[in-house]
């Protein structure tokens, strides 16, 4: 007998992300703020998880390589993440 079993995984902008979702770095969409991006943590293949957003939106709180992080959306807009939602 053979299981089929699909898993959908979803690409999206990180600060499409609610508060208590999470999901893997993928790749940066703007090239000149990834490198400031990698510096603080937000590497490929790194589990991030929003813990916050502020009461107007920006900026939101991640959790990233152990710490938390707070970023701009229009940082967090350049960041792909990947999830199972």
């Amino acid at each position: 007998m053979q299981i089929a079993l699909s898993i959908f995984v979803l690409m999206k902008n990180l600060s499409l992300l609610r508060v208590g979702e999470s999901g893997v770095i993928d790749s940066f969409l703007k090239d000149d703020i990834s490198i400031k991006l990698m510096e603080m943590g937000c590497v490929p293949g790194e589990r991030v998880k929003v813990e916050q957003v502020a009461p107007l939106g920006d900026p939101i709180s991640i959790s990233v390589a152990g710490y938390n992080l707070s970023l701009r959306l229009d940082e967090a807009e350049s960041i792909l993440i990947k999830t199972n939602q």
